[in-house]
């Protein structure tokens, strides 16, 4: 395919997930990439593809990653973005791409302090001037729903707050996807990414379910239950913060954008076949 970009492109979190499928489409355009891990190790990316060690809370490896490249695909990470701004500019990086949060745009999600932290991000990296800032806007990923895979696994069933909440789960090839656009120079892809249909997390399980050949159980936990457990794996305020995100669903507030289906020229992936994709991780 026809490559329009002169500088190499630089993929952070190459390894797997969203950065992995970004980081295959764009070899796949024949663009120049060099893709960045913590720590790599041979054979966990492509052949041939340049590998460097880079951190987004260390900013002397920033610039070695960022060093003779046009534009850089990353995470948001409060910690450190003073660092990656100073990198950028020393760089002379002229765009970054980066996986921001659909609730930055959310109006409900306003005060949110996940939300508020990936806000701050972003104003920042567009404070600081000296090169392009595009944000690509997940609001809720359908990979969450990973988190549930150990205790299915182990028990056939998993404990949820809000099952019967509705959201609209968006697969991440559809998050790459929007994010290869942007690498390519489509501007017009910071609309809210979701998936093309709301389900309840009940019915996500139902299909998880279907998918994997096996029948696995919901059990609804109360708010108190789901604040010791969610605060087991982070921060109280984080662990909060999640949950409001799932009150917000309750009431009605997370809704279906046609982001994905506009900047891509087609239908957003349905849960049911991120379900298939992500069997094997339930069963």
């Amino acid at each position: 395919m026809n490559n329009p970009l002169s500088k190499p492109t630089l993929v952070m979190g190459a390894r797997a997930g969203i950065g992995r499928l970004i980081l295959d489409d764009l070899i796949a355009r024949d663009v120049p990439v060099r893709a960045s891990t913590r720590r790599p190790e041979p054979g966990q990316l492509p052949a041939g593809v340049e590998a460097v060690a880079a951190d987004l809370t260390d900013r002397a490896s920033l610039e070695a990653a960022f060093a003779g490249i046009g534009q850089a695909f990353l995470f948001a990470n409060h910690e450190g973005v003073e660092g990656v701004i100073e990198a950028a500019h020393a760089a002379g990086l002229e765009r970054i791409v980066l996986l921001s949060s659909g609730s930055v745009i959310h109006p409900t999600s306003l005060g949110n302090k996940i939300t508020e932290e990936h806000r701050e991000v972003e104003q920042a990296l567009t404070a600081a001037g000296g090169f392009a800032l595009v944000p690509i806007r997940p609001l809720v990923l359908a990979t969450n729903d990973l988190g549930w895979s150990y205790p299915i696994r182990a028990t056939g069933s998993v404990s949820i707050y809000q099952p019967d909440a509705l959201t609209a789960p968006v697969h991440e090839a559809d998050i790459a996807a929007v994010a290869v656009a942007a690498l390519m120079g489509n501007d017009d892809v910071t609309g809210i990414l979701t998936g093309p249909d709301r389900l309840s997390q009940r019915a996500q399980v139902a299909s998880i379910s279907a998918a994997a050949g096996k029948e696995f159980s919901v059990v609804e936990l109360s708010r108190d239950e789901a604040a010791a457990n969610v605060g087991r794996f982070m921060p109280a305020w984080e662990a909060e913060a999640v949950l409001q995100f799932l009150d917000d669903a309750a009431a009605g507030n997370s809704g279906v954008s046609d982001t994905v289906e506009r900047v891509l020229g087609r239908p957003a992936i349905e849960f049911a076949e991120w379900a298939v994709d992500h069997a094997d991780d339930f069963r």
